[in-house]
């Protein structure tokens, strides 16, 4: 599972870095230029070495911080296919500026996803009913289908305006992760515990269901 969303705040120890997505601890530092202190900020990540830049709410201006854009996206199950991974992450840099741009790059994660499971790649309402048939859960098709209908209508005019709704698209974040989860996440875990089973217990269970 990926790591939890720390949401990043002003003076705070750690939160999830807004640069490279790790839960880490910061380092801050107030700027200053020429003989004078600015009203802003600097948070160094201690895991990237990068920083990010605050107002630092002296001088009537609000806390908040500036550079780089604030992501609120979940970041993605560790276990979300490499083929998967770009798109998802383009999507959650833009979520905030661009809900419509964010849902139709998760309805292409998902069609990747889709395939990665067993779909043919050639229609992705198809893959899903073909997965449906090989015995996906009900809640998790469900969620598939969330995320494709989204995805179509936020790029056909009229269907669906998800800029007017970022929560929604927000939530087809969490709902990716859920599908990796259950399909990837699950059954590896899974996996590797019944593989370091003794050799007898393994054979044991072939024999009893047929396959040795």
């Amino acid at each position: 599972m990926a790591e939890k969303y720390e949401e990043p705040e002003l003076n705070k120890d750690a939160f999830t870095c807004p640069t490279c997505g790790a839960f880490a601890a910061m380092a801050w530092q107030p700027l200053r230029t020429s003989d004078r202190w600015q009203a802003l900020t600097l948070a160094f990540c201690h895991r990237c070495r990068r920083h990010s830049v605050w107002l630092d709410g002296t001088d009537g201006y609000p806390a908040k911080m500036l550079f780089p854009e604030s992501l609120t996206a979940p970041l993605p199950n560790e276990d979300l296919p490499d083929e998967c991974m770009k798109d998802y992450m383009e999507a959650r840099e833009i979520a905030n500026s661009s809900p419509r741009g964010a849902a139709a790059l998760l309805r292409l994660c998902i069609q990747k996803l889709a395939i990665h499971l067993g779909g043919d790649g050639k229609n992705i309402n198809n893959d899903i009913g073909a997965l449906v048939k090989n015995g996906l859960p009900i809640r998790i098709q469900q969620a598939l289908d969330v995320v494709r209908v989204v995805g179509n209508n936020a790029v056909h005019p009229g269907e669906m305006i998800v800029d007017d709704q970022p929560e929604t698209v927000h939530a087809l974040f969490g709902l990716i992760n859920l599908i990796v989860d259950n399909q990837i996440s699950q059954p590896k875990q899974v996996g590797e515990l019944f593989s370091n089973l003794p050799e007898g217990a393994r054979n044991a269970v072939d024999k009893r269901d047929g396959q040795a």
